[in-house]
């Protein structure tokens, strides 16, 4: 019998403020005994031994599909990375990265499988999610000059939770507006608006 059991829907692993567990799942306890920087490199193998669990997961794949690819297992800021760089990988990462979304749940379900705990590993392939955050910058930055110039909402299209993160952020480092995302998956959306 196959364990298909994955985090519960409703917990967005792509959110920040989730706290860093232990092995058993349950929160870090700061132990008087153990200093902070040996909890960080204890919490950062972890965070590593997961990337390369994805990793491998990845480089399966991609020999099944007959692609090329070079495969980076990383931390970066508090999280598992996986990099895929190559020819010929757009298929990987679909229409709006779709797809690329797709493979990266797979990827966390594989490292779930064998750590039993959840995993913010973010994958990337060609890097797509440095270009898209690019673009995603001038989209929110365009919705706050609206916003500022007329002094109504704008609604933006609907967005993948990482999209909207990266929005997020950007109206968050600015002053004078607000944003705060809206409906139900895959229609979830951000409206921009004046601060109160």
């Amino acid at each position: 019998m196959t364990d298909t059991s994955t985090p519960r829907a409703d917990e967005s692993l792509d959110e920040e403020g989730i706290e860093p567990t232990a092995a058993n799942g349950e929160p870090e306890e700061n132990d008087e005994e153990s200093s902070p920087k040996e909890k960080k490199t204890v919490g950062e193998s972890e965070l590593f031994r997961q990337s390369e669990i994805a990793a491998d997961y990845v480089e399966g794949l991609l020999d099944i599909l007959d692609y090329d690819g070079d495969i980076d297992e990383l931390v970066s800021g508090g999280r598992p990375v996986v990099e895929v760089v190559g020819g010929r990988l757009q298929n990987l990462v679909g229409q709006r990265g779709a797809t690329l979304e797709a493979l990266q749940e797979l990827a966390r379900l594989a490292v779930f499988r064998q750590t039993g705990t959840p995993s913010r590993l973010l994958l990337d392939v060609g890097g797509y999610r440095a270009t898209r955050r690019k673009e995603l910058a001038a989209v929110a930055k365009n919705a706050v000059e609206k916003v500022k110039e007329y002094g109504e909402p704008v609604r933006l299209e609907p967005m993948s939770a990482f999209e909207r993160k990266c929005v997020h952020d950007v109206v968050n480092a600015m002053s004078g507006v607000e944003s705060e995302s809206e409906g139900v998956e895959p229609n979830r959306r951000i409206i921009v608006r004046p601060a109160d």
